[in-house]
């Protein structure tokens, strides 16, 4: 299959997992025997124009601008697949894209100037439940007012009128909770398909270390995390190891109990090569979150996962019987004592789950069978009786 993908690159300033997956996963497209090009727009590159905020505002909020349909409609390929277009690309060029189009909602931005649903410490829907001028009253967008204008003035008719939520073919979501969230937001159910992602990750038999019987959070120091309010509440007498950096560093280690270790950034390739060592990972986020590498990263790894209700690796945790799920009001001690019972023997478990669902070769397998769907939808192929 000819496929074309399409991705904004966000700034390398701020490390952007959905950088690394796209990159992945045209890897992964190609080595499965795809042709497939790149089509991408760079932040890095673009923002050397001192004009650059404003060309970006402008083009979010009006949604022309920079496309790639000429280039497109020269590489002819059978389907395109759109990651994400902001804020380098224009919206409204998907209007005159007549094949086949998958776009992947790697975040809730069609629903939400911020892209995440929180404000305020907690899950926030007032603009999708129909307050679209919400986030400029609450500044959603980098707490700004100024910011959030050209995403609010964008979304003001709803997302129901959002061009690539209405035009796209199919809309592949990464968890069950997003296809949930899509699905309330009104978004036909038959345009939905959820294709985890994948995370490139080693089995090699067992996990190499033994449990030493720390636990681990690896997470950015921001408020959606909820680290904070995880250490603010941990056991004094349990382990833990937090992995990561960000604004509330200071404030974390001034909430930690002295069992609590601050390890800092690590790579990818690092943080896996340690996880097997640990008693479990520990999933505190606020937000809805979409499908976090790192809870992928943990299954490979062995690691089985203490979430916190209301995220999507709750439901993930849930489903696939990988951990345990708690919630912000209850005792977190007596939890940890349970979990150390149980998680030893869920290890093996957890590294099946990986391999039957967030492996490269199901990813392949899923992805196309959207790419499929999308041009039966489409018209350019007929349905297998």
């Amino acid at each position: 299959m000819k496929i074309a993908v399409v991705h904004s690159f966000y700034t390398s300033a701020t490390p952007s997992g959905e950088n690394a997956l796209v990159r992945d996963q045209v890897r992964a497209l190609g080595a499965a025997g795809h042709e497939v090009e790149l089509f991408a727009a760079h932040t890095d590159e673009l923002a050397r124009d001192p004009l650059y905020p404003l060309r970006a505002a402008a083009r979010v909020a009006s949604g022309l601008g920079h496309n790639p349909l000429a280039r497109l409609r020269s590489y002819a390929p059978d389907v395109v697949h759109v990651h994400n277009l902001f804020p380098n690309f224009g919206r409204s060029w998907v209007r005159n894209w007549g094949g086949p189009l998958v776009a992947t909602l790697h975040n809730y931005r069609p629903l939400c100037a911020a892209a995440t649903l929180y404000r305020a410490g907690a899950v926030c829907t007032r603009c999708p439940d129909g307050e679209p001028w919400a986030a400029l009253r609450y500044g959603c967008y980098r707490d700004s007012r100024a910011a959030t204008l050209p995403l609010a003035w964008a979304g003001r008719h709803g997302h129901a009128r959002d061009p690539l939520l209405a035009r796209a073919d199919r809309l592949v979501v990464n968890s069950r909770l997003s296809e949930q969230t899509y699905l309330r937001a009104g978004v036909p159910a038959e345009r939905l398909v959820l294709v985890p992602n994948f995370v490139d990750a080693p089995q090699s038999g067992e996990p190499q270390g033994d449990d030493t019987g720390r636990w681990l959070v690896a997470a950015r120091l921001t408020a959606e995390k909820g680290v904070l309010e995880l250490l603010r509440q941990w056991p004094a007498h349990e382990p833990l190891d937090v992995v990561g950096d960000g604004e509330l560093l200071a404030d974390c280690r001034a909430a930690a109990p002295a069992s609590v270790r601050f390890v800092g950034h690590l790579d990818r390739t690092e943080l896996c090569r340690r996880m097997p060592s640990y008693r479990g990972l520990v999933f505190p986020s606020r937000w809805y979150e979409v499908q976090p590498c790192v809870h992928v990263e943990a299954l490979a790894a062995g690691l089985p996962v203490l979430a916190f209700e209301g995220s999507s690796v709750a439901e993930a945790v849930r489903e696939h019987g990988t951990g345990l799920v708690t919630r912000w009001d209850k005792a977190l001690a007596p939890v940890l004592a349970e979990a150390a019972t149980r998680f030893p023997s869920l290890r093996a478990h957890c590294r099946q789950v990986y391999a039957d669902h967030f492996t490269e070769r199901a990813w392949i397998t899923r992805v196309a069978e959207a790419y499929q769907a999308a041009r039966v939808a489409n018209g350019r192929i007929t349905a297998p009786a």
